[in-house]
This record gives C-alpha cells, structure tokens and sequence, in this order.
C-alpha cells in the first residue's frame, strides 16, 4: 500500500513539474515563432523521457508479478 502512495506521490510531482515547465516557457520574454519552437522542442523531448519512464514502469511490473507469481505457488 505505501508503493501504491510513493507512485501518487511521484505522479503528482511530475505533473506539477510538466505544469510549472510550461507555463515558464509561456510567459518567458521572447518572440511568439521563439517560444513556440522551444515548447515544441520541449514537449517532444518530455514526450521520449516519459516514454522510456513508461517502458521501465512496464518491466518492472512485470517483473514483480513474476516475483509474486513465484512466490504463491
């Protein structure tokens, strides 16, 4: 149950982090055509590290119910 809570918690501090990353790029001083590219730019690199954050989550739950499996038979 406290993994269950530690993952909330994780999730949550991304989000806001993702949310606070954002809305610095947004209002930062410079050009529309600028802050455009560098949210695009920003959001694709966000979009690869949460893929691969995503694919390390898969294995290693797969990984534990392997474990679990093991273990209840």
């Amino acid at each position: 149950m406290s993994e269950n809570r530690g993952g909330e918690i994780i999730g949550a501090f991304l989000v806001g982090g993702l949310i606070g990353a954002a809305l610095g790029i947004l209002f930062a001083p410079k050009a529309g055509k600028e802050t455009r590219e560098q949210l695009g730019d920003w959001m694709e690199e966000t979009k690869e590290k949460a893929k691969e954050k995503l694919e390390k989550l898969e294995e290693e739950i797969k990984r534990r119910k392997e474990h679990l499996l093991k273990h209840t038979n």
